[in-house]
C-alpha cells in the first residue's frame, strides 16, 4: 500500500489464494505511519460492499469502480470514480519496484526472506524521496 505520493506504508505478505478484499484489513493494519488513510483507491477486485462498509466504519472511503453488470444502484458518483485516474503515482512506484525483480515477485519460498528483500526496497524509495526534496 502507497500513499498519495507515491511513498510505501504498508506492506502484509499472504498466499495467492485468498481475494485482494479480504487482504485489505490485515494490510491496513501493518501501516507504519502516524495517521490511517482517509480513502483507498482500488480497481474493480476492490468492488465490495461489505469492504466499503467496514472501511466506512473506520472513517476511510473506498473509491473503487463498480462491475458493469451490478444489480444494486450504485454507492458512487462519478466524481469519487474520476480520483482513481490519479493514481499514476502508485504506478510510478510499482514500476521502480518492478526493477528489483525479487522484491516485486515472490520467488522466495520463505516468507522472511521476501519480507527482507522487500523493505531494504521501500527504505530505498523513502530515502530517493528524502533526498529530492533536500535539493
Amino acid at each position: 500500500m502507497a500513499d498519495a505520493s507515491g511513498l510505501p506504508v504498508a506492506l502484509h505478505t499472504d498466499s495467492a489464494h485468498p481475494h485482494e478484499v479480504k487482504l485489505v484489513q490485515t494490510t491496513l493494519d501493518e501501516i507504519v505511519t502516524v495517521r490511517r488513510p482517509r480513502r483507498i483507491i482500488g480497481d474493480r477486485a476492490y468492488h465490495s460492499d461489505p469492504l466499503d462498509e467496514a472501511l466506512a466504519d473506520q472513517g476511510i472511503g473506498l473509491v473503487a469502480p463498480h462491475w458493469k453488470n451490478r444489480k444494486k444502484a450504485p454507492t458512487q458518483d462519478m466524481r469519487v470514480l474520476r480520483r482513481q485516474k490519479n493514481d499514476e503515482k502508485l504506478h510510478t512506484f510499482c514500476a521502480w519496484l518492478n526493477k528489483s525483480k525479487k522484491a516485486i515477485t515472490r520467488w522466495e519460498h520463505c516468507v522472511e526472506r521476501y519480507i527482507g528483500l522487500v523493505y531494504p526496497a521501500f527504505s530505498m524509495a523513502l530515502l530517493r524521496r528524502i533526498i529530492k526534496s533536500g535539493r
